[in-house]
C-alpha cells in the first residue's frame, strides 16, 4: 500500500493493489501499521523453574567452562542429580535459551572464522577422505575404501579418485591424474598434515614437508601450505567438497537402485560420471580460470616409490613394513620393488618376475601358495607351526576341507592338505576346489588321492587310424624322372 502511495497512485488504486478496503488504507495511512502496535512481551508469563538454582549453581558452571564445552543436556543431568524428581527432558528447551543468552552477554569470545577470497589459477585444495558410510560393496563384499579429492578454490573445479589408504602413490597417482586433466599446474596446492606428504621433527614436535613430497613440487613448480593441526576448518574447500561429493554419490546410489559393483573399475566409472557432471556445472569458471594456470612439466613422475630388498630364505621380502612371498628361485639375491597404489611389482635385473596386489588396511603379509608349495610338499610337517599358515587356504573351500579332514584324520591331515595345495598350484586351482565342493556336499570321507581322481582331466581319447591298402611309392618315382628338383 505504501509502496503505491509512494510511487502517486490513488488510495483506491493502493487498495486494489493490496487487497485491502479503502478504509483501511486511509486509517493505516495516518495510524501506525498493525504490526507497529504490537507490544513485545518482556516478561515471562510463566514461572521460571531454575530461579532456584540459576545463580547459586549454574552461573558458576559456565563461568569456569570458558572453552564452551557444556552443553544444556550434560547441566540438566547434573541437576536431577543433585535435585531428583526437581527437573526432567521438559526444562531442557529453557535451559537451552538461558545458557545460550548468558553466553552471548556474558561468556567468552568466540572464535571468528574469516571468509577468504581465492583468485582465479593461485590454489587447489586436496585430501583423503573415509567412504565407509556409502555401503558400497563389490560383488556383495564391503568394499573399504576413501577418496581422494583435488579442488580448485575459485572455480570449484574438482578430480577424484578411488584409494585404499593416505600411501604417498596415492599421493601422486591423486595429484598427477588432477593435474594432467586439468591441463595445467594452480600456484600453490593446501593440504592437511597428511603422514604421506609430511614427517614429524624431533626438536619442535611440529611437522614438516618430506623429501619425496618437496620432490614432486619441484617437478611441477608448485608451493605447498598445510593446515595446523586439529584445524580442518582451513582446508575448508576440500572439506566442502568431500561432504558434497559424498552426497551426490549416495544420491546416485538411490537413483541407481543399488550400491553393489561388480568390480572396482565399474564404481570407479561411476564417481567419474559424477564427478564430470558436477564439472559441466562450473565449466565457464573453469575457463576463465585456465588463462592463469602455468604449463604442465614435460612428463609426470613415475607413480611409484622404489625400493631394494633381499629375498630371505623363507621366500618373502619386505617392503614398507610389510611381507610378500616371491618365486623361491630368487633366494638369496637382490630384487627392484616398486610399490604402487594398488599393486607392487617385483624386478630382476630388469626383468619382471612377479606382480602381486598391494596389502591394503591392517594386513602385514600377502602369501601365494604357489611359491612355496614345491618345498612345503617335500617337508609337509612345517605346516602345522607355519607362521603364515592362515594364508595357505586359497578360498574358504580350502579351509572348510581342511577342518574336515583334521576332524578324522588329526595330525596326518596335514599332510593330504599340503599334497592337495601342491595339486592345485600344479594343474587347475578351480577344478580342485570344484572336487572339494563336491565331497564336502556329500559328507563322505576324502583325502589326497579322492581329490585328485575327481580333479584330474579326463585323458584325451586317440583316433585309431587305418591305412587301406599299401603305399606306392612309383608315384615318387615317376615324379622324380619327371625333372623335379
Amino acid at each position: 500500500m505504501r509502496q503505491k502511495l509512494m510511487e502517486g497512485k490513488s488510495q483506491q488504486a493502493a487498495a486494489a493493489a493490496s487487497g485491502m478496503s479503502e478504509r483501511s488504507v486511509r486509517t493505516w495511512r495516518k495510524g501506525p501499521l498493525p504490526s507497529e502496535k504490537k507490544v513485545r512481551r518482556r516478561k515471562s508469563t510463566r514461572p521460571d523453574p531454575f530461579a532456584g538454582v540459576w545463580e547459586q549453581e549454574i552461573e558458576p558452571l559456565l563461568r569456569a567452562d570458558v572453552e564452551g564445552i557444556l552443553a544444556a543436556p550434560t547441566i540438566l543431568e547434573w541437576l536431577d542429580e543433585r535435585h531428583p524428581g526437581s527437573f526432567g527432558r521438559s526444562h531442557l528447551r529453557t535451559l537451552q535459551r538461558r545458557m545460550r543468552d548468558w553466553r552471548a552477554l556474558n561468556g567468552p569470545d568466540r572464535e571468528v572464522y574469516f571468509e577468504q577470497e581465492h583468485p582465479p589459477g593461485r590454489e587447489a585444495q586436496m585430501d583423503f577422505t573415509h567412504c565407509g558410510e556409502l555401503g558400497v560393496t563389490i560383488g556383495g563384499e564391503p568394499f573399504e575404501h576413501l577418496m581422494f579429492q583435488f579442488v580448485l578454490s575459485h572455480s570449484g573445479w574438482r578430480y577424484a579418485e578411488v584409494a585404499f589408504g593416505e600411501t604417498f602413490s596415492a599421493l601422486v597417482s591423486g595429484l598427477q591424474g588432477a593435474l594432467w586433466e586439468l591441463g595445467g599446474v594452480p600456484e600453490v596446492v593446501r593440504t592437511d598434515n597428511l603422514s604421506a606428504a609430511t614427517h614429524e621433527l624431533k626438536d619442535s614436535r611440529g611437522r614438516t614437508f618430506n623429501e619425496r613430497y618437496r620432490a614432486i613440487l619441484d617437478h611441477y613448480g608448485l608451493r605447498a601450505t598445510r593446515t595446523n593441526p586439529r584445524s580442518s576448518h582451513e582446508n575448508g574447500v576440500a572439506e566442502q567438497g568431500h561432504r558434497r561429493l559424498k552426497d551426490s554419490i549416495a544420491q546416485a546410489l538411490v537413483l541407481r537402485g543399488s550400491s553393489d559393483f561388480e568390480s572396482v573399475e565399474q564404481y570407479t566409472k561411476f564417481v567419474r560420471n559424477i564427478v564430470d557432471r558436477r564439472n559441466r556445472l562450473v565449466r565457464e569458471k573453469v575457463a576463465t580460470e585456465h588463462t592463469h594456470l602455468r604449463a604442465l612439466p614435460p612428463a609426470p613422475v613415475p607413480e611409484y616409490v622404489s625400493y631394494r630388498s633381499r629375498v630371505r630364505k623363507w621366500s618373502t621380502i619386505r617392503v614398507n613394513s610389510r611381507t610378500y612371498s616371491v618365486p623361491s628361485r630368487l633366494i638369496g639375491v637382490e630384487v627392484d620393488v616398486r610399490l604402487y597404489t594398488d599393486h607392487v611389482d617385483v624386478y630382476y635385473k630388469g626383468h619382471l618376475v612377479e606382480s602381486m596386489e598391494r596389502i591394503r588396511g591392517k594386513g602385514e603379509a600377502r602369501i601365494d601358495y604357489r611359491h612355496i608349495i614345491g618345498s612345503l610338499v617335500r617337508k609337509p610337517g612345517a605346516f602345522a607351526r607355519y607362521r603364515f599358515r592362515e594364508q595357505m587356504y586359497p578360498s574358504h573351500t580350502f579351509r572348510l576341507a581342511y577342518d574336515a579332514m583334521r576332524g578324522w584324520k588329526g595330525e596326518r591331515a596335514d599332510v593330504d592338505y599340503v599334497r592337495i595345495l601342491h595339486l592345485a598350484a600344479t594343474t587347475m586351482e578351480c577344478e580342485v576346489e570344484r572336487a572339494l565342493k563336491r565331497l564336502l556336499a556329500s559328507s563322505v570321507r576324502f583325502d589326497y588321492a579322492v581329490v585328485k581322481r575327481l580333479s584330474a582331466p579326463a585323458s584325451p581319447e586317440i583316433p585309431a587310424v587305418e591305412l587301406s591298402g599299401e603305399v606306392d611309392l612309383g608315384v615318387y618315382d615317376r615324379l622324380l624322372a619327371g625333372g623335379a628338383r
